[in-house]
């Protein structure tokens, strides 16, 4: 089984913002593939929702901790089904990275971010992840806390569509050719 985890923060408040890229992400995946309806374990402390792709069993999750406290909710899934984490998947938002890009990594670091700092440090960082850019047009200094829980502008959300048909495409990639070698397709 592949865990795909996507980081958000739980409640409406959260909904639209720019820190629930991997939320957003997951719901499009599940209406994609024809997924189960998300449905909330308190043993997992996340959302869940199960499907195929490529052949493979999926288990896509959504912690419903808060995003500096995702490291439970993974550290929970990944040790009840003994899954190695060769076959666990992280997508996440990252402000170093243009709106409408992706980069995928492996055994890299958290760059600043909180949700993959918790994972990490209940994991380690021999994990993939997908990080799908939400940087800001400009250039000029942001207050993260406050862009990351920003809601995304209109021309945002359709820079968000390309990105995420691209994200799904790299995937799918993913699920039939392994994280090393989709990394050289997509991180150009």
């Amino acid at each position: 089984m592949i865990i795909i985890v996507g980081l958000g923060n739980p409640g409406e408040k959260y909904e639209k913002t720019r820190h629930n890229v991997g939320f957003m992400f997951l719901d499009k995946i599940a209406e994609k593939f024809n997924f189960s309806e998300f449905a909330f374990s308190k043993k997992f402390h996340s959302q869940l929702s199960e499907g195929e792709i490529a052949g493979q069993k999926i288990m896509l999750a959504k912690p419903q901790t808060f995003m500096n406290e995702s490291g439970i909710a993974v550290e929970t899934l990944v040790g009840y089904y003994k899954a190695p984490l060769t076959s666990l998947l992280v997508v996440h938002d990252e402000m170093d990275i243009p709106l409408g890009n992706i980069k995928i990594v492996k055994g890299r670091g958290s760059a600043g971010h909180k949700g993959v700092k918790s994972i990490i440090e209940k994991l380690g960082e021999n994990f993939a992840r997908f990080r799908i850019g939400i940087g800001p047009e400009t250039s000029k200094k942001q207050n993260t806390e406050k862009f990351v829980i920003d809601n995304f502008s209109k021309k945002e959300v359709a820079a968000l569509k390309h990105v995420f048909k691209k994200t799904q495409q790299a995937l799918e990639d993913f699920l039939n050719d392994g994280v090393e070698k989709i990394m050289n397709k997509y991180n150009q």
